[in-house]
């Protein structure tokens, strides 16, 4: 696998985000997309996006085989949320590895979750997808949407050599689609892609996220 520059590298922490005021949008008023409820929150907020990042799903859809289409399971993410994932793991990590330092942790736990206060899913940037079928069965893609790299082995990393021949061209399959849309990979998770967070900014030059952190009242 090439190097992975992960979320809490400063490349991506340390850029700005210039919030640009684009509107979050309900996915389920977008007939076009399919939605998953394993992440359901009882207020809805899971399946609010940005409009510009709708834009390029529908683009994104256009570019796949017929027969298949985008399988959406988590979009934005309220903070306080945010917040107790990266402790969670967090701790899971600190208890598993003594020895590890708070940076260690820190570092480690960005594989699988971001940091809070630079978050993607926080700021309605990122989505956490798949692919189905017609009728809703989903595409083999090696692990389950949201393997962690101690469940999967690290099969998780997009590029993870060990997947077998059917899950990586699946991936292909939806990356080649999102990419041509300009939404980014994290490579550490094959199903989050985002647009217009500091990650994208890093991945494409551009000198700030658009998009920052949003606090969505239901």
């Amino acid at each position: 696998m090439t190097e992975v520059v992960l979320l809490s590298h400063p490349r991506v922490a340390d850029l700005p985000a210039r919030e640009c005021g684009e509107p979050l949008v309900d996915l389920r008023t977008i007939g076009e997309l399919a939605l998953d409820d394993r992440q359901a929150d009882p207020a809805g907020a899971y399946v609010h996006l940005r409009a510009g990042v709708v834009e390029r799903l529908l683009v994104a859809q256009g570019h796949l085989p017929v027969g298949l289409r985008l399988l959406i399971v988590e979009a934005y993410r309220p903070l306080w949320l945010q917040e107790r994932y990266f402790s969670e793991y967090a701790g899971v990590l600190r208890a598993d590895n003594p020895s590890w330092s708070e940076a260690e942790v820190r570092v480690a736990a960005s594989r699988y979750i971001s940091p809070p206060e630079i978050a993607p899913h926080v700021s309605g940037a990122a989505v956490d997808l798949t692919l189905c079928s017609e009728s809703g069965e989903e595409v083999f893609m090696g692990t389950d949407v949201n393997a962690s790299p101690e469940e999967s082995l690290n099969a998780c990393y997009t590029d993870a050599p060990g997947i077998s021949p059917l899950a990586r061209y699946n991936r292909r399959l939806l990356g080649h689609a999102l990419r041509t849309a300009g939404l980014v990979n994290y490579p550490t998770e094959w199903w989050h892609w985002s647009y217009g967070d500091r990650y994208w900014a890093m991945h494409t030059g551009a000198p700030a996220a658009v998009y920052g952190p949003q606090d969505l009242r239901l």
